[in-house]
């Protein structure tokens, strides 16, 4: 398994964020994090090629300039309280893909001390959506994570899991940028008809239990632009709104989200989380959509969720069913 950020970079970050108005000297720096003063030359030079603005005064220290855009431990977790979700945080800054190393930890954790952990990188070189596609995945702009639950919950209950980090990511969101974002099942986040987040639920079970589900969420947050080629499907909540996000307080705001709606799902089951993805969502009914499944496209329109969180559809024929899985794209 790749490893993961050394922990004393992480209190190189702190100490220079809770020092953050006077210059602090390296061989203070130095002895608090416990390495030597070149290794912390070379950390800050990492950490400056970043984009994190760390002045050097020569013969007295560091300073940093302002706040870094980071999503280290140190700048989340002080955050969450005595939250589950979140009461750890592993950070990578280059991986191929955090819902790989989830997974990892997941299986290898036969207790329950892997439920709530989260796993966050700034730059994803393998990230994966929905159906093998990549997830594109700009250095330090997004927000790459994935989240381990171990849900006291029966395999049937994935779709619904799938629905509440869409409910999650939708408040997180919403309170962050003010727009309207809309919900294409079963787990895509649109602002203004294009992509902003997309969630990817894989999990590890048995026919009457789930082991563990990690929740893959990704939302472009900083991006000045997409690639051509994704220009006309995705966007970022820079694009729409013109403004740079602190990430970590996306972040934050995610994850308490999900801690509250995950909580809601255990207490109250099903219902209520069909009836804010409904009432968050222009594809809940009457919507005429184009269906890509295992068995075909075929065009239809909604109907409305049912309580197990499948999307009930009326074909063109006059058909109806419930999509359990597939692809669904808006006919304009």
């Amino acid at each position: 398994m790749p490893r993961a950020t050394d922990r004393r970079i992480d209190k190189l970050i702190h100490l220079l964020v809770t020092n953050a108005t006077v210059v602090v000297p390296g061989p203070k720096i130095a002895s608090e994090i416990g390495v030597t003063r070149s290794t912390v030359w070379k950390w800050i030079e990492e950490l400056r090629s970043l984009g994190v603005e760390i002045k050097g005064h020569p013969s007295s220290g560091y300073q940093l300039q302002k706040l870094p855009d980071l999503l280290v431990p140190s700048l989340v977790r002080r955050e969450l309280g005595d939250a589950e979700i979140g009461h750890k945080v592993i950070h990578y800054f280059r991986i191929g893909s955090t819902n790989d190393v989830a997974l990892a930890l997941a299986a290898a954790d036969k207790g329950r001390s892997a439920h709530g952990t989260v796993v966050v990188a700034e730059e994803q070189t393998a990230g994966r959506g929905r159906f093998g596609r990549t997830w594109y995945s700009e250095k330090s702009s997004g927000i790459y994570s994935s989240v381990i639950v171990r849900p006291p919950l029966s395999p049937a209950a994935a779709p619904a899991l799938t629905l509440m980090a869409g409910v999650a990511a939708h408040a997180a969101i919403s309170s962050t940028t003010g727009l309207p974002v809309d919900i294409r099942w079963p787990n895509d986040l649109l602002i203004n008809g294009k992509k902003v987040c997309g969630i990817l639920t894989e999990m590890n079970a048995e026919l009457d239990r789930l082991h563990s589900v990690v929740l893959g969420i990704g939302i472009n947050v900083n991006h000045r632009e997409m690639p051509p080629e994704l220009g006309a499907i995705a966007t970022s909540l820079r694009i729409e709104t013109g403004k740079v996000y602190a990430r970590a307080q996306v972040l934050v705001s995610l994850l308490k989200e999900l801690e509250r709606h995950y909580r809601l799902l255990l207490e109250s089951g099903n219902a209520p989380i069909i009836e804010r993805w409904t009432a968050r969502s222009t594809y809940a009914k009457g919507k005429r959509i184009r269906v890509l499944a295992n068995s075909g496209e075929f065009l239809a329109t909604t109907l409305g969720l049912e309580p197990s969180g499948a999307l009930k559809v009326r074909r063109d024929d006059g058909r109806e069913e419930s999509l359990v899985a597939g692809e669904v794209i808006e006919v304009k």
